[in-house]
C-alpha cells in the first residue's frame, strides 16, 4: 500500500508540472505593490502633467467654442439671459452673410496665393542660410548669427516707419528716379512682404534659420562626406542629399510661414491696407454687412454690439477654418519637424 501511495504523489506531482500555472489577475497584482516614495512622486507627476494639458487644451479650445456657438445662434439669443452656449433657435444665416460680406472665394485665394508664396520664398532662403551656418565656417560666423537671433526680440513697431518709408518711396540706388523722376510706390501690392521674404528680412525668419540650422547640425556629416567622394559639388549634395532628408522640418516651416501670413495683420494693415484679404475684410465686417443688407432693401440703419458679435465669431471661424484643414493634412510631418527642431528637448 505504501508503494502504491508513494506512486500515485509522485504521478500528481508530476501532473502538476505539466499542467499551466494560474496566472493572477492584473489588478491583484498592482494592488500588491507597496506605494512607495517613488511610485507616489510619479503617480503626482502624472496628475499634474494632466491638469496642465487639460487647462492648455481648455484655454484654446473654450474660445473656438464660445465663437462656434455664437455664430449659430440668432441676435435674440444674445439678450436672452436664459440662453448660455446652446442656442434655442440653430440658424446658418450668420454664415450665408458672412461668406457674402467677405467675398470668400476671392479674398480665399488671393490670400493663398500670397500666403504660400512668402512662405515658400521664405522657407527656401533661409534653409539656404541656415545650412551656412550649420556646415560652413567663415569670418564672423558666430556674430551673424547671433545678428539673426537678436531679431526674434527686436518688435516690429521699432522697424514700422522706416520699412514703410522705404516701400513707398522704393528705389534701388536712384535708377528708378533717374529714369521715370519718381519713386516706386509698392504700397497696396505684394511686394513689400515679396521682398522682405526673399531677401531673408520677413516675418520671423530669425527663428526659421534657427530651427533649420539645428536641424542640418543633428545629420551626420557623413552623408555630406560620401557625396562628395561619389563627385557632388556642395549645391548639388544639398539638393540631393540635405534636402530629402529635411522634408519634416521643410514642412514645418513653411506651415509657420503660411500661417502667420495668413493670419497677418500688421504688416497686412501697413502695407496692404486696400487689398482684398481675409485679414483686411475681417476688420469692419459687421458695417460691411450691414451697408449690404440695407443696399437690398433691409431697416438696418446702425450695428448693434449682438450684430456685430456674431458677424465677427463667424467671420474668424470661417478665416481660420482652412489653416485646420491644412494642419490636419501636414500633422505627422509638423509633429516631427517641432520634434527635431531643438526647440523642444
Amino acid at each position: 500500500m505504501e508503494d502504491v501511495r508513494k506512486l500515485n504523489n509522485g504521478a500528481k506531482f508530476s501532473l502538476q508540472k505539466l499542467l499551466p500555472r494560474k496566472k493572477t489577475a492584473p489588478g491583484v497584482e498592482r494592488r500588491k505593490k507597496k506605494l512607495t516614495p517613488a511610485r507616489l512622486g510619479r503617480i503626482a507627476l502624472s496628475i499634474v502633467r494632466g491638469v496642465i494639458v487639460f487647462g492648455i487644451c481648455y484655454v484654446i479650445l473654450y474660445p473656438v467654442f464660445v465663437k462656434l456657438s455664437v455664430s449659430l445662434m440668432d441676435e435674440s439669443n444674445l439678450y436672452d439671459a436664459t440662453v448660455k452656449y446652446v442656442p434655442k433657435t440653430f440658424t446658418l444665416d450668420n454664415y450665408r452673410k458672412v461668406l457674402k460680406g467677405l467675398e470668400y472665394g476671392k479674398s480665399f485665394l488671393l490670400t493663398a496665393v500670397i500666403s504660400g508664396g512668402v512662405a515658400f520664398l521664405q522657407l527656401i532662403v533661409c534653409m539656404l542660410t541656415a545650412y551656412g551656418f550649420a556646415r560652413f565656417r567663415f569670418p564672423g560666423k558666430n556674430i551673424f548669427f547671433g545678428c539673426v537671433i537678436f531679431t526674434l526680440i527686436v518688435p516690429p513697431q521699432i522697424l514700422m516707419l522706416p520699412m514703410y518709408m522705404n516701400f513707398r518711396f522704393f528705389d534701388i540706388l536712384g535708377i528708378a528716379k533717374s529714369v521715370t523722376g519718381e519713386s516706386i510706390n509698392l504700397l497696396n501690392t505684394a511686394g513689400p512682404v515679396l521682398i522682405q521674404a526673399i531677401t531673408c528680412i520677413g516675418f520671423k525668419n530669425g527663428l526659421y534659420i534657427y530651427m533649420l540650422r539645428q536641424f542640418f547640425k543633428g545629420i551626420p556629416k557623413e552623408l555630406e562626406e560620401a557625396a562628395f567622394v561619389d563627385g557632388c559639388g556642395k549645391l548639388r549634395t544639398f539638393v540631393q542629399i540635405m534636402m530629402p532628408v529635411a522634408v519634416p522640418m521643410m514642412v514645418t516651416v513653411f506651415l509657420f510661414g503660411f500661417v502667420w501670413q495668413w493670419t497677418d495683420s500688421f504688416y497686412t494693415g501697413m502695407y496692404m491696407p486696400k487689398m482684398a484679404l481675409l485679414s483686411n475684410k475681417l476688420s469692419g465686417l459687421a458695417t460691411t454687412i450691414a451697408a449690404q443688407y440695407k443696399d437690398m432693401g433691409g431697416s438696418m440703419n446702425f450695428v448693434t454690439p449682438g450684430f456685430a458679435s456674431m458677424m465677427n465669431n463667424t467671420g474668424v471661424l470661417l478665416v481660420i477654418l482652412p489653416l485646420v484643414i491644412l494642419y490636419l493634412a501636414c500633422q505627422k510631418h509638423f509633429v516631427e519637424g517641432i520634434a527635431r527642431s531643438g526647440i523642444v528637448g
